[in-house]
């Protein structure tokens, strides 16, 4: 097998082995009724993903040490909080938080 057929089913496998965790629950609620109880949980999951992603960007972690917050990440965290309970608007929630952390990075 060459580099460039070694290189394409290398490619072709690694989205194979994305894209099958990602689809196979969407099957599978869609001919399977889920348990109250599990509906019920999933619909926190989102909430858990995001926090966790936000936490792990406010820390800063810190070998042998505890985490410690990163300043300007923790600053832009709350004009972006303000506007994601304002509008319900992931775009401009975004769009705010990246905004407000440029113009801390410029100013200081």
């Amino acid at each position: 097998m060459s580099v460039s057929n070694y290189v394409f089913v290398a490619i072709l496998v690694s989205a194979l082995v994305t894209w099958i965790p990602r689809i196979t629950p969407f099957v599978f609620t869609k001919y399977f009724k889920l348990p109250k109880i599990v509906a019920k949980l999933l619909k926190f999951l989102p909430i858990t993903i995001i926090s966790a992603l936000l936490l792990q960007c406010l820390l800063q972690e810190r070998t042998g040490g505890v985490p410690t917050f990163k300043l300007l990440e923790c600053i832009a965290f709350f004009p972006a909080l303000f506007i994601a309970i304002r509008t319900k608007d992931l775009m401009k929630t975004v769009i705010t938080g990246v905004f407000v952390i440029a113009l801390l990075r410029v100013f200081m």
